[in-house]
């Protein structure tokens, strides 16, 4: 790899470089505009029309310039066909947010201006983890990207303290806390392997040979760093943060912390784990961390699965149905550890990503559809009854999306599953994990159909007032995409595998 000129570098980044721009755009304009509701309005019009520009952007930079993997900045950077797919999928997942944000925020009277800004902020972080060739460069694009978060998971704050606004406050609270100390874990670690091997460039660290892989300070290195990245994919034990954040973050952002942010994660840990530390010694070495993440990976769908049985409340449910599909999407990540398969397996990590991001987005989408008004969310499980009699289109869509993230063919989930499931069947020593999955994932189906239960086959109480959710076309839109999506995918899988594939780390 060469680096290129100043000019072509920072042409290669201009997708980020735009959606920052547009940010400190966005907050200026907000800043000097009057509080009215047409203005707030035009805040997030405007933000829509530059996730738009940017999604553009990295289309025809993808076009023109290909996937081939370009080092810029002395390494520090690298943009490949995986750093731009990845910048597409949290662009879009961010124009679905911003879609359905809207009617949800004017509902519950916390539409506040910053709100668009500051995602704009984090999806400019994605992009720069998703791009990361070093480790330190990989830290700035975390703490970049969960900063707004953190802020945006407070959202609920008015005059009036309520139970709602507590509940927000202690999330965010809670989730700057345990981010704040998962950075401190990841930067030490980051220090062991300075300390070990004399570099943060991923581009150096996989050339290392085998009597430095297996130096004690490397390792401890390595461990130090999945536990501050598996704080970030909510993978047991560094999940606890994950249901009572959920629950406490407004709804669209909620769905947008469980498929962007999270896809985020999975791309720092394939550009750490399977490209920085991706030689067969710190791979498969006695030492490895394949062995670590194994385990982890199976515990993370035990405990996410069982756990989400328990729930009556359908936000932390599917909190903890995140948990679990951490837990599948490990075994990707794993399986991407053997040469054999490598490219493969980051291909079905890339495909789950992109199945999972619209089926969650969609998912919350329904959640914020129905609870838009501002006496209540309409959250738990019997607050769904009879919703498939009172608005047939919504309750077709939640089961979609319901039956995609258990694994239920003909949806983009099933194949999601069945392309990492497929990967993984290279490695013979992954055969106990795979069907640990297949285990688990049957036992999801049961938590999931007890919403379209309570939809289809529960009445919904006599004094139950009427559903009136907020009338708005771009939910209605962004709910109509992600449910065609879903299912055209499960209907023509290879489209989005062979774009998928693709998205290969070719150095």
């Amino acid at each position: 790899m060469k680096d290129l000129s100043m000019l072509a570098q920072l042409m290669r980044i201009s997708p980020i470089i735009l959606v920052s721009a547009w940010a400190i755009l966005v907050l200026l304009v907000e800043s000097y505009t009057e509080n009215k509701e047409s203005h707030r309005k035009f805040v997030g019009h405007l933000t829509l029309v530059g996730l738009a520009g940017v999604l553009l952007l990295q289309i025809l930079l993808m076009t023109k310039m290909g996937p081939k993997a370009v080092s810029l900045f002395h390494g520090r950077v690298l943009m490949d066909g995986f750093a731009m797919q990845m910048g597409m999928l949290f662009t879009v997942g961010a124009l679905m947010t911003v879609l359905l944000s809207p009617p949800y925020l004017e509902g519950h009277k916390i539409d506040f201006g910053e709100y668009y800004p500051l995602m704009l902020f984090s999806v400019a972080g994605m992009m720069i983890v998703a791009a990361a060739g070093e480790l330190m460069v990989l830290v700035i694009g975390i703490e970049t990207m969960s900063l707004p978060i953190y802020a945006l998971c407070s959202s609920w704050r008015k005059k009036a303290a309520s139970q709602r606004e507590e509940a927000s406050l202690e999330a965010s609270f809670k989730y700057f806390i345990m981010g704040a100390f998962s950075t401190a874990v990841s930067v030490y670690g980051i220090a062991l392997v300075y300390g070990a091997t004399g570099t943060t460039l991923f581009s150096d660290l996989v050339a290392l040979g085998p009597e430095t892989a297996t130096k004690g300070l490397l390792v401890v290195g390595m461990v130090m760093l999945i536990g501050g990245l598996g704080f970030k994919i909510a993978a047991v034990p560094f999940h606890m943060w994950t249901p009572d954040v959920y629950e406490g973050a407004p709804t669209p952002i909620t769905g947008f912390m469980a498929a962007a942010v999270k896809a985020a994660a999975f791309a720092a840990v394939l550009r750490v784990f399977t490209f920085g530390f991706g030689t067969t010694e710190l791979a498969f070495g006695a030492n490895g961390w394949m062995s670590l993440l194994a385990v982890i990976a199976a515990i993370t769908m035990i405990l996410g699965n069982l756990t989400a049985l328990w729930q009556q409340n359908v936000k932390r449910m599917l909190a903890y149905s995140s948990v679990a599909h951490a837990g599948y999407l490990l075994i990707g990540v794993i399986a991407a550890g053997n040469p054999a398969v490598s490219a493969e397996a980051r291909s079905a990590v890339v495909f789950y990503l992109w199945a999972y991001t619209f089926t969650t987005i969609g998912a919350f989408g329904v959640i914020a559809w129905i609870g838009q008004r501002e006496d209540r969310e309409r959250v738990n499980v019997d607050d769904w009854a009879g919703l498939g009699r009172r608005r047939p289109a919504m309750a077709l869509a939640m089961t979609i999306f319901l039956l995609s993230l258990a694994g239920v063919p003909p949806t983009a989930g099933f194949f999601g599953k069945f392309f990492l499931f497929k990967t993984a069947l290279a490695n013979s020593g992954l055969m106990w994990l795979i069907v640990l999955g297949l285990l688990t994932s049957v036992v999801s189906v049961f938590y999931y159909l007890r919403v379209v239960v309570a939809m289809y086959f529960t009445e919904a109480p006599e004094d139950e007032p009427e559903l009136q959710p907020l009338s708005s076309t771009t939910s209605k839109v962004a709910l109509f995409a992600a449910t065609m999506f879903v299912l055209g995918v499960g209907l023509y899988p290879t489209t989005l595998w062979n774009y998928a594939s693709k998205a290969l780390m070719s150095f």
